[in-house]
């Protein structure tokens, strides 16, 4: 009797000795020091007055007042595959969650069983077999069957919180999957804007050149009348054919670029070529709107591709944490309850057929611990590189703003500039045929003239564009269009 006392007495103080193995080297764990993100940023924007008021909170819809430009991005947030393809993903980063929230839950599987053996005579089985009977003057049954239906769980106790912060990771990584389709809206409004604008300053650009080689071929006329008058060479005629003819030329190159602005919108909307309904009248004179930059603290809240930033640098603390608990040892529970006997009819026998089981175990890594200490470091280092993302998202952002206000502002007194050109230039034109005509003028002052006129319209028609792109960019970089 005191030998088995003895005995029990070693394996408890063995088990014992065991778990307190465990927790010794779970304490070795050595903590890596992370760096805090920095969130700050200036307290406001060059030369812009520290206003609260912020574009970014206007909708898009709002934001733009072409209505055929409305229509479009509308179609494009239904239709466009990258998007659906986002959409997915956020919705698979959804199921992840469910998945991760019922691994801290019990298990509880149901199970039903049939099984046939027949063992060896000359075995231990065999030979209990063969001296025992279920009943007088009954063998025991000869192959044995065995049934069994039943409930089983199994329960891993969360004691380190590791699966309860895989939950909250699959969370933020969820909530980053959202901010990721937010930031993926914010840029296909802003492409479908910025084609919106290009294909209708091309439009102008066009009508532009038209009405440029209309004067030419006029001038052309009158250089050959001239010529027949003898008071120009065949050297001005050529010269004047020859600006006609580039100018033709360059009509088919704003075509072939039409065509293929108007396929890429149709690619973002998500269909296959067809025109693009437009208003491209009045473009030169189109107002643009102004801007309220707001503060650049609001950048944190307002652009989605922050806030994913954010999330992802949450996610990757967690994911720190959770590497951390691979060291600390697991506790499980696994219980039964059923019903098992050798023949069916036995089964509704209780208690005699009432099977149950409990079990507990604890099991932590003890030797070779490589593989969970290189996983922690990859962790933490992890961790690191989302900290170092976020805090270059933030300075690219506040960049991107500081890059647009200034070119708003830079692009609008280059306008002013541009319209007093065309205006000297239109009335160039019309003095210059009159002093040729004249003979006050050479041939080339009025090609050139023409030319420099030309030249300045486009520019003043590229101007506009840039501003109305410039107008789209910083509604962009503040955080707008995905509302």
């Amino acid at each position: 009797m005191k030998t088995k006392q003895r005995s029990l007495f070693v394996i408890k103080k063995a088990h014992f000795l065991s778990v307190l193995t465990l927790l010794v080297l779970c304490s070795c764990v050595s903590n890596q020091v992370v760096r805090e993100e920095n969130k700050a940023v200036p307290e406001n924007f060059k030369n812009q007055p520290a206003d609260s008021l912020n574009t970014a909170t206007i909708k898009w819809r709002d934001f733009f007042s072409d209505s055929h430009l409305i229509s479009l991005i509308d179609t494009a947030l239904s239709n466009n595959q990258e998007l659906n393809i986002m959409l997915q993903q956020v919705a698979i980063s959804k199921n992840n969650i469910k998945a991760k929230k019922g691994e801290y839950l019990p298990f509880v599987n149901m199970y039903a069983g049939a099984e046939v053996e027949k063992v060896g005579k000359y075995t231990r089985n065999g030979a209990v077999e063969e001296n025992l009977n279920i009943h007088e003057n009954e063998k025991f049954p000869e192959p044995l069957t065995d049934f069994s239906i039943g409930l089983s769980a199994s329960w891993e106790l969360d004691v380190w919180k590791k699966l309860r912060n895989e939950k909250k990771a699959a969370v933020l990584e969820y909530l980053a999957s959202v901010e990721g389709k937010n930031f993926m809206v914010t840029n296909l409004v802003s492409e479908i804007a910025n084609s919106y604008y290009e294909l209708v300053a091309l439009d102008n650009e066009l009508s532009m050149v038209s009405q440029n080689l209309e004067i030419q071929k006029n001038a052309l006329q009158m250089v050959k009348l001239q010529k027949q008058a003898a008071r120009t060479t065949e050297l001005a005629v050529r010269r004047f054919e020859a600006s006609v003819l580039k100018n033709q030329s360059h009509l088919y190159e704003l075509q072939q670029e039409i065509v293929e602005t108007e396929n890429k919108i149709n690619f973002l909307v998500g269909r296959y070529p067809q025109p693009i309904e437009r208003n491209s009248d009045n473009f030169i004179d189109k107002p643009i709107e102004g801007v309220k930059a707001g503060i650049p603290s609001q950048l944190l809240q307002n652009r989605p591709d922050l806030r994913r930033a954010e999330y992802e640098l949450a996610a990757a603390k967690l994911n720190t944490k959770i590497a951390r608990a691979n060291f600390y040892p697991s506790i499980g529970i696994k219980a039964g309850v059923g019903l098992q006997a050798f023949k069916p009819k036995f089964l509704t026998s209780t208690p005699e057929s009432l099977v149950y089981s409990l079990a507990g175990d604890i099991v932590g890594p003890l030797i070779n611990r490589n593989a969970i200490k290189a996983a922690y470091k990859t962790a933490n280092n992890k961790q690191l590189q989302a900290v170092y993302e976020y805090e270059r998202a933030i300075l690219n952002a506040y960049l991107e703003v500081a890059n647009e206000l200034s070119k708003i502002d830079n692009l609008k007194n280059s306008y002013d500039l541009k319209k007093q050109q065309v205006e000297a230039l239109n009335e160039s034109i019309d003095l210059s045929i009159r002093l040729f005509k004249s003979a006050r003028a050479e041939y080339t002052e009025v090609l050139l003239t023409q030319r420099e006129a030309l030249e300045s319209k486009i520019e003043i028609i590229e101007t506009k564009r840039d501003q109305l792109l410039a107008n789209v960019k910083v509604y962009k970089a503040l955080g707008g269009g995905w509302n």
